[in-house]
């Protein structure tokens, strides 16, 4: 299920997520996943810009998956902590969550959105490109 906001657990799961997918395949450690934890958390507890959007995957009271965008100002956004749990992927899931996000960037008109992310992800870097 696709839901809005926090819930118990959250930013601890999308952070062990991101940590146990860049951790085999980059080589990152606790660094990498504190930094998801304390970025996530901060972008959930402060308050909301017009365009933040943020969605995430949750199944039996665990997050196994989110996409977020964060509205930095000035019609610049960041597409942010994009990851779903390996028993997920394929699903076509990814691609609705993306394509949600996008429809969010389209009905605000953000003149610029990015985002950062690394070789070695064919997966994301084919739905990105689409």
């Amino acid at each position: 299920m696709l839901r809005p906001g926090w819930f118990p657990g959250l930013v601890g799961d999308i952070a062990a997520l991101h940590a146990r997918q860049y951790a085999a395949s980059h080589g990152f450690g606790a660094v990498f996943e504190a930094k998801v934890a304390r970025e996530l958390g901060e972008f959930l507890t402060r308050p909301p810009r017009t365009g933040d959007f943020f969605r995430a995957v949750e199944r039996g009271g665990r997050a196994l998956g989110s996409i977020a965008l964060e509205d930095e100002g000035a019609g610049v956004a960041h597409l942010r902590w994009f990851i779903l749990d390996e028993a997920l992927r394929g699903t076509g899931l990814g691609r609705r969550m993306l394509g949600e996000v996008m429809a969010h960037m389209r009905d605000l008109a953000f003149a610029r959105v990015y985002l950062w992310t690394l070789d070695g992800l064919p997966a994301a870097a084919k739905l990105y490109a689409e």
